[in-house]
């Protein structure tokens, strides 16, 4: 696992261990961050169930502002420091140890774009789903990996399922605010 491009371009990153553990492969890395290659400079970016970090660390390597890393696990947490002491983008970013339900209820941060790949088949996503719009700015996407073939609702708050791309048997599902509704809301 590397980081594609950006500043940390090359950088290796540690992974976890273990049979639950399914990393984003670079392909389908690669297509997310070609969806959102233009609105990535100076954002502010959540990567919920984060894992090993590599989205956010990907999105802070192509010019991202500020990340916040949520996950449950103690050890996701280190392996997520590990990755950005190891490309120098700590400094960009918050490591939150803890659940990333009661990150959504609790949390006052806004966002432009969160990343949603929880462990598959938990329900994670879909009870994290309508707790996230409020965080969101209306500009802002959401881009969650999931499984071919699993249901996500097709309106999350004010946004909208856009577009789902399939890769092999996994499909990367973006929710957006219409763009009238954006507008409006200034």
């Amino acid at each position: 696992m590397r980081v594609i491009t950006g500043t940390a371009r090359g950088r290796r990153l540690q992974t976890l261990e273990g049979n639950d553990v399914r990393p984003t492969t670079d392909r389908v890395k690669e297509a997310l961050f070609s969806i959102v290659q233009f609105e990535l400079e100076g954002r502010r970016i959540l990567d919920l169930f984060a894992g090993s970090g590599q989205l956010g660390v990907e999105a802070l390597s192509r010019g991202a502002d500020s990340c916040v890393f949520v996950d449950s696990s103690k050890k996701a947490i280190e392996v997520v420091r590990e990755n950005l002491a190891a490309t120098g983008l700590a400094r960009k970013a918050s490591v939150l140890h803890g659940d990333a339900l009661r990150y959504l209820q609790t949390s006052r941060d806004g966002f432009d774009l969160a990343l949603l790949d929880p462990p598959y088949g938990t329900g994670l996503l879909q009870k994290a789903l309508p707790l996230l719009p409020r965080l969101m700015r209306k500009s802002g996407v959401i881009i969650c990996e999931t499984p071919k073939g699993e249901a996500l609702p097709q309106q999350v708050g004010d946004f909208t399922q856009s577009r789902c791309y399939h890769y092999g048997k996994v499909t990367l599902t973006v929710y957006r605010v219409p763009e009238e509704e954006a507008e409006n809301d200034g």
